[in-house]
């Protein structure tokens, strides 16, 4: 029997947002200073800017998270490394170099409360199934998912995406039913989404943080003419093509400067 106090009955905690066992808890505001800290942390609760955390309630079930997510655990949990030996490390370390994804995949099985580390990041609940079943993420983005969901990495079809597109030759696609857990440079209220019917989107640059499987990405002269792509100032563009669904964010992810991990103060 686990009885833990002081976390969602604190006055200071909130959740904002639920999806399954899986909860999103934000602090309200960060009374863990001193005087010399006391006034950025004041105005930076009321930007928006403050420590979120992911809980996770195990029902005799699994889930997978990133290499160091993990902050406590209690109850009957267990963990255990997706490495099946030196050859499936070394594959899974190369694939983990190419996609900026820790190489190593924890999998929590058990009944209890997972609490994985805070970030000043904006945390997103996806369920994959909405996303034509698979959906392809920005590198960096994955903290935790059902295990339910399998997890690979897909090299782009078109060599030019990488070279070009400033989007990587790979990238960590989940597929299956079951809800993800990433993590977004800018708040979900001000995502775009945007779905395709046998359409097709055109982006300056790296804005998609998540895009449906199903959609076709390539990278375009933004004109018919290199000449007239200088004239524009647009250069390159990315273009997803198909039926699916995209998130992408209104500013460039590298423009937002706030991918912040919590650290405790000294």
């Amino acid at each position: 029997m686990i009885s833990v106090n002081n976390l969602f009955d604190n006055d200071d905690v909130k959740i904002i947002e639920e999806k399954g066992n899986i909860s999103v808890i934000e602090f309200q505001k960060d009374v863990s200073v001193n005087k010399i800290t006391a006034m950025s942390e004041y105005f930076a609760s009321k930007m928006n800017v403050r420590r979120r955390q992911v809980i996770i309630q195990l029902q005799n079930d699994e889930y997978i998270t990133s290499a160091g997510a993990m902050q406590w655990m209690a109850g009957d949990i267990e963990s255990k490394t997706n490495v099946k030996g030196v050859g499936d490390f070394l594959g899974k370390a190369i694939k983990g170099s190419v996609t900026s994804e820790s190489t190593v995949k924890p999998k929590y099985h058990g009944t209890g409360l997972l609490a994985l580390e805070p970030t000043y990041n904006y945390i997103l609940l996806e369920d994959v199934s909405s996303w034509n079943g698979c959906i392809v993420l920005e590198d960096g983005l994955f903290i935790a998912c059902e295990a339910s969901l399998d997890t690979k990495v897909g090299m782009r079809s078109n060599v030019s995406s990488a070279v070009l597109g400033g989007e990587g030759l790979f990238n960590l696609k989940l597929s299956g039913n079951g809800i993800a857990v990433l993590e977004s440079p800018v708040p979900r209220e001000e995502l775009i989404e945007i779905e395709l019917q046998n359409d097709q989107i055109k982006i300056d640059g790296n804005m998609a943080i998540a895009w449906s499987d199903t959609l076709d990405f390539t990278v375009e002269k933004s004109t018919r003419s290199l000449l007239g792509a200088a004239v524009a100032g647009e250069g390159f563009v990315n273009v997803y093509r198909g039926t699916g669904k995209i998130l992408m964010s209104p500013v460039r992810p590298e423009a937002t400067n706030n991918i912040l991990t919590y650290k405790p103060r000294e």
